[in-house]
């Protein structure tokens, strides 16, 4: 990289980096310390550190490497000036030497599961193991992670404080439990996989709708806990729901990164060897009597969608009706939203837009930008332009996500000049699982 590159195209790519790379370093460096909380700070110094150096240096080929190399440097310069005992330093830096000789890949898959067990103990609220896992595991800066609770940045500052205090004072150790210990503590961790997943699938906001890294990563763990706990249904089924979801991927964004709504995909681009990946898991999840579990009726929805090679041979009326089922087993204004588009697809805009004015009188997702465009969808629909246009407008005022501002800002032109607009919403595509970011 040059040395007069502009400044902010270097941030930009340290911040690629950084996301990319959070989960491993944060995990690799707590294992030696022991402690998450100071494996952050460590890991955000050596972020510093790039800011400061890459813009010269340029940016490194294993930026991955790098950062952990200066981060385990700033580990034993704060023992030796924190705690000033020679023999911790030795133990450290023996610890240290080993860890040095191992490629970082070698020890990622334990450490991130390592890392992802510590940041959903129970000892933590739901929202902070969620705020947690978004901080450590997808790289994300605290004021995205506000924006996503739909807080302010301070009030999730001090949560995140709060959390790795909570984990410190509590002494969590970091390891993955075993035994008896492990079934209390994976239906919180399947939470927070699927929120890793969902942040990759629909980013929170920036330039890119969707991160395809951490939909990787999202996914490898959760085969790694299908094989932890090979008898629990619902890890096959979100299993099967992440590789159903991520066989789309391709096709949601065109050549210039826009948007392609579900209807409009060329469903030649979907993943073939991921649907069948996906199905498998589903039939596992619901031979293992799984049928009615929160991500097994999930992926028995994206399945429909996966199963039909055209738009026209969807199932929208069996669609709807496994929404019903959701709403009983996992009760949320999404999913009831979610359900309305079905219901829409099945029967018509006019049986739906009550269901939705409905969830815009309870106000629960009066700052969800999902619901206005879906609203204006309906309208469209119905010829009522003029309203659908404020709804479109409104929409894109409460994403932070640029792609999809452009498709709803589009969308609301299309209201005036009466043009056709894409024939349905993004819900059915990508915000089945967002409201678990709020629980």
């Amino acid at each position: 990289m040059p040395v007069d590159e502009p400044m902010p195209a270097t941030h930009r790519a340290v911040e690629a980096v950084w996301r990319i790379e959070a989960a491993r370093l944060i995990g690799g460096l707590a294992r030696v310390v022991r402690d998450v909380g100071v494996a952050e700070d460590l890991a955000q110094d050596a972020l510093v550190a790039a800011l400061e150096q890459w813009p010269a240096t340029g940016i490194p080929d294993k930026p991955g490497a790098w950062l952990m190399t200066i981060a385990r440097r700033r580990a034993v310069d704060g023992v030796r000036r924190e705690i000033r005992l020679a023999e911790k330093v030795a133990e450290l830096g023996r610890t240290l030497e080993r860890a040095a000789d191992v490629e970082v890949d070698d020890q990622v898959e334990d450490d991130v599961l390592r890392l992802m067990f510590t940041a959903c103990h129970p000892v933590l609220t739901p929202p902070s193991r969620a705020a947690l896992t978004l901080k450590m595991l997808a790289g994300l800066r605290t004021e995205e992670i506000a924006r996503a609770f739909l807080v302010p940045t301070t009030t999730m500052a001090q949560r995140i404080v709060r959390a790795k205090k909570t984990l410190a004072d509590a002494r969590v150790p970091f390891e993955v439990p075993t035994g008896a210990d492990l079934a209390p503590r994976l239906a919180s961790v399947l939470g927070v996989v699927y929120l890793l997943f969902n942040e990759g699938y629909s980013a929170t906001a920036g330039p890119d709708l969707v991160r395809p890294a951490l939909c990787a990563e999202a996914m490898r763990l959760g085969r790694v806990l299908a094989a932890l706990a090979p008898d629990e249904p619902e890890v096959h089924g979100l299993a099967a729901l992440m590789e159903l979801q991520a066989s789309r991927l391709r096709a949601r964004t065109d050549a210039a990164g826009e948007i392609v709504t579900l209807l409009d995909q060329d469903r030649g681009r979907w993943d073939r060897l991921l649907i069948q990946r996906g199905l498998a898991c589903l039939d596992r999840a619901i031979a293992l009597g799984g049928g009615t579990g929160r991500y097994t009726v999930q992926a028995a929805i994206a399945a429909f969608h996966a199963r039909a090679r055209t738009p026209e041979d969807t199932d929208w009326g069996r669609i709807a009706t496994l929404y019903t089922t959701l709403s009983r087993v996992a009760p949320s204004p999404v999913i009831a939203l979610n359900h309305a588009v079905a219901v829409s697809m099945a029967e018509g805009p006019a049986a739906a837009l009550p269901l939705v004015d409905a969830l815009v009188a309870a106000k629960a997702l009066a700052h969800y930008h999902l619901l206005p465009a879906v609203r204006a969808d309906l309208l469209t629909k119905l010829a009522r332009r003029t309203e659908a246009r404020a709804e479109f407008e409104r929409a894109a005022t409460l994403t932070e996500n640029t792609r999809e501002r452009a498709l709803l800002l589009s969308r609301a032109a299309e209201c005036s000049t009466g043009a056709r607009t894409t024939s349905e919403s993004l819900v059915p595509d990508s915000a089945v699982g967002r409201e678990s970011i709020k629980d």
